[in-house]
């Protein structure tokens, strides 16, 4: 299964994407790994991306697709994925489909995940992050909903929203059931 995660800060998407890859048996690919991997292997890409991150700027989408895209090339990620960070954009989404169209392939379904702003802002909070500033945390999500958002249009007809709030066993039941999966397959 090929999936994408998308959701704001807070939604639980990296605790769902890591239970998603044990359920599913495919790899949890974040973007942020991707990146923290590359720089500390100093890969050619790695290099790259540090030149940009050393100087407090933003990786082009360039450089990140082409991580994404080597990434997706390795033999655990034949059978599937679960991307988590990846597309952030819109021209981030289009290079997406380019790098799986070109290998045959397209996303199976990209899930949505949604909780009420206070109840993200309260789980940032609790984490006790010093860069988890109550204002900090709603600028943030002011950030998704404005670029990561219209992502979702790019994938109209595959998006399941679910919503985020409750366990994390609710919850991964939740998606199990929107990707039409059996709840008992988070048993194996």
């Amino acid at each position: 299964m090929r999936l994408l995660l998308i959701g704001p800060p807070g939604a639980g998407k990296g605790t769902q994407a890591e239970i998603l890859s044990r359920i599913l048996g495919v790899p949890h690919i974040s973007t942020g790994d991707l990146f923290r991997d590359q720089v500390g292997r100093r890969t050619p890409l790695g290099r790259e991306a540090a030149r940009f991150l050393d100087a407090g700027e933003l990786v082009p989408d360039r450089v990140t697709t082409d991580m994404v895209r080597h990434r997706l090339g390795e033999p655990d990620a034949e059978r599937g994925f679960l991307l988590d960070g990846y597309p952030r954009t819109v021209p981030q989404a289009q290079a997406l489909s380019s790098v799986l169209a070109a290998g045959g392939t397209t996303l199976d379904a990209v899930l949505e995940l949604t909780a009420p702003e206070d109840v993200l802002v309260d789980r940032l909070l609790a984490r006790g992050r010093p860069d988890d500033t109550e204002d900090l945390v709603r600028h943030r999500r002011r950030i998704h909903h404005r670029r990561t958002v219209p992502v979702l249009g790019h994938y109209a007809g595959l998006v399941r929203t679910v919503e985020a709030v409750g366990t994390v066993e609710d919850i991964t039941a939740r998606i199990l059931t929107a990707l039409g999966l059996p709840e008992s397959v988070s048993t194996r």
